[in-house]
């Protein structure tokens, strides 16, 4: 288990180092199509520094605010708030601040960017459905993520897959200024110029890229997070009827977002059960592991 809580650091690392790696090769590939290569490097160097100083210091209040989540009154979610501390003390956690999002459907995420500056969010979904036994698997789950420290990357993820899409459509859009009805001498020496064309490329393939890392971020952690959920708990049954609930319900979670998705427990948007001629290539961007996977893990503990 701490090997791989080690491990999940380590990449964590790399897959930082990645995000950043790509929003510079989308600012260098925006400024080989706008034909000045070193003021968009230049661009995209300071873009992600900014991004990234960004992402680490705020990009939990960012997916808060973008979940629409509000701060849980201790009197109104009084269960909510004792089963989230009692958690805390047998797993020696700090507590952290605690959320609810008005949404029908059954979910919930963590973020932060470590253990002493962490938020859990509860959809009102998962409090109206689950019983306390499976409330507290679930929210053992999202302890566990903090615990593991998987929510700095998971957070940050959120930021940097939005600059990568908002960077990458800013250079298309300058492409076409004023819909090509006026002819630069910039376009035609572009035009000719191979090098333009694989910026162009990769201007189309970063955001396909950044929504695949974006997937790897999470599926073996989530994996992890329930391992750790029930060790935490003592009682596996209660997050496999958590997870059986969450696999029967339909309801959409429209509180999340692409950026999000990779961070609810449940997978949030389509995907996860695409089948046919295109899943396998569906499969790349799911964000994480079927529940059925999932559940048939915990019931071989």
């Amino acid at each position: 288990m701490y090997d791989l809580i080690s491990a999940n650091k380590r990449r964590s690392v790399f897959l930082l180092l990645g995000f950043v790696m790509l929003v510079i090769a989308a600012g260098v590939a925006a400024g080989q199509v706008l034909g000045n290569p070193v003021v968009g490097t230049s661009i995209a160097l300071i873009f992600s520094a900014l991004m990234a100083g960004t992402s680490y210091w705020k990009s939990d209040s960012i997916a808060l605010r973008v979940s629409r989540a509000k701060p849980a009154d201790e009197v109104v979610y009084k269960r909510l708030h004792n089963l989230v501390e009692g958690l805390c003390i047998a797993g020696g956690l700090p507590k952290p601040r605690v959320y609810v999002i008005d949404d029908p459907a059954p979910n919930a995420f963590a973020t932060g960017r470590n253990p002493k500056h962490a938020a859990i969010a509860v959809t009102s979904g998962l409090l109206e459905k689950l019983d306390r036994v499976e409330l507290e698997g679930v929210l053992a789950h999202e302890l566990s993520h903090i615990k593991n420290y998987d929510i700095l990357v998971s957070t940050i993820a959120v930021t940097l897959v939005g600059s990568i899409a908002i960077l990458t459509d800013l250079a298309i859009r300058m492409m076409w200024w004023n819909g090509g009805r006026v002819s630069r001498s910039s376009d035609r020496r572009n035009s000719s110029n191979p090098l333009a064309f694989i910026g162009f490329a990769l201007l189309i393939l970063a955001p396909l890229v950044a929504r695949i890392m974006q997937a790897a971020v999470s599926r073996r952690r989530e994996t992890l997070a329930d391992v750790s959920a029930c060790q935490l708990t003592r009682y596996p049954p209660g997050l496999i009827s958590a997870l059986e609930k969450l696999q029967a319900d339909s309801t959409v979670t429209h509180s999340a977002s692409m950026a999000t998705a990779h961070m609810w427990i449940e997978q949030p948007l389509s995907g996860v059960k695409d089948a046919g001629r295109l899943g396998g290539f569906h499969k790349l961007f799911n964000t994480h592991p079927p529940l059925s996977e999932r559940i048939a893990l915990l019931r071989e503990m």
